[in-house]
């Protein structure tokens, strides 16, 4: 079995570190908090007195630690890069800096040793559960030779791309989940003050076409597949309808600055002419201003997608 290490044993890193000491590797341990260690050293794990202990004792290491800052001090203060021997891995579970991901990454490289940027999500049930997704940066090689022992704490793990395509992964998922939150918030704030009660609106919210999907469905077959004709919804009908929703907004007294940039953007693609066009199309007014051709996925791609995930 491999000898593994991991720092940092908080509420993500204890569950993690937990799943792979009962998939029989050895673990060598370190946090700064001792107490967070015993259980494990109770279950077999030996503990370190320091992250460069940790570090020196296994062929990967594992990190999961709260800030950028933290994992710097970690990495260098803390010994971790200068006690790496030639031939490690060290996936860092955290959510990261790309510049410190890039830095690790190169410092890492020359001492013969690799760093892959490997953030989760899940949250700490998942990390007790092993129901985590885990989104790789790093060498092809690399992630082909030790992702597998992602497994024992992740039921979902993939290679998005090179050095720190993990992390940029990571920071716009969490970015979509608190656009969705504010979201939320924002509607649920207009109808109770319009008089409906907040349990009444949600269960309405939730039983609509948008609650009822997967977040991220309803954009497969229109805007990923970069077809929007025939329309679904037409754009117009889109457009007119959140004209409404503002309206009310405004006669409860209620701001509504997610609603107000989201119209904005409508009237903009109803300025292109696209009134008939299915309502997603104006998603593609952002391509243009990042420079970026239009996403046209193939179908076959979408639906591996879509069967895997």
């Amino acid at each position: 079995m491999t000898r593994l290490g991991f720092v940092g044993l908080g509420q993500m890193g204890k569950g993690m570190a937990a799943n792979l000491l009962a998939a029989g590797h050895p673990l060598t341990v370190n946090d700064l908090d001792a107490a967070a260690g015993e259980e494990l050293v109770e279950a077999g794990a030996v503990w370190a007195d320091s992250p460069a202990e940790a570090a020196g004792a296994c062929e990967v290491l594992f990190t999961s630690l709260p800030t950028p800052a933290v994992i710097e001090a970690v990495a260098y203060a803390g010994g971790v890069v200068d006690s790496l021997s030639a031939g490690a891995a060290w996936f860092d579970l955290s959510t990261n800096s790309l510049d410190l991901v890039r830095r690790l990454h190169r410092d890492l490289r020359e001492r013969g040793a690799d760093f892959l940027d490997a953030p989760v999500s899940g949250g700490p049930a998942g990390a007790r559960s092993g129901e985590l997704a885990v989104w790789v940066g790093g060498d092809a090689e690399v992630f082909e030779r030790r992702g597998h022992l992602l497994t024992a704490f992740a039921d979902r793990s993939r290679r998005v791309g090179g050095v720190s395509a993990g992390t940029t992964a990571k920071l716009l998922h969490n970015t979509v989940s608190a656009t969705v939150h504010a979201a939320v918030a924002e509607v649920m704030s207009v109808g109770v003050k319009a008089g409906i009660e907040p349990a009444d609106l949600f269960e309405t919210l939730r039983s609509g076409a948008a609650g009822r999907r997967r977040t991220f469905d309803a954009v497969i077959p229109r805007f990923l597949a970069g077809r929007f004709e025939p329309a679904s919804f037409q754009l117009q009908l889109a457009h007119k309808d959140l004209g409404l929703a503002r309206r009310l907004a405004q006669d409860v007294g209620v701001p509504t600055r997610l609603c107000d940039l989201v119209f904005d953007e409508l009237s903009e693609a109803m300025n292109r002419g696209w009134a008939e066009r299915d309502a997603q199309s104006f998603m593609t007014l952002q391509q243009e201003r990042a420079g970026i051709a239009p996403i046209e996925i193939p179908s076959e791609v979408l639906d591996g997608i879509r069967d895997r995930t």
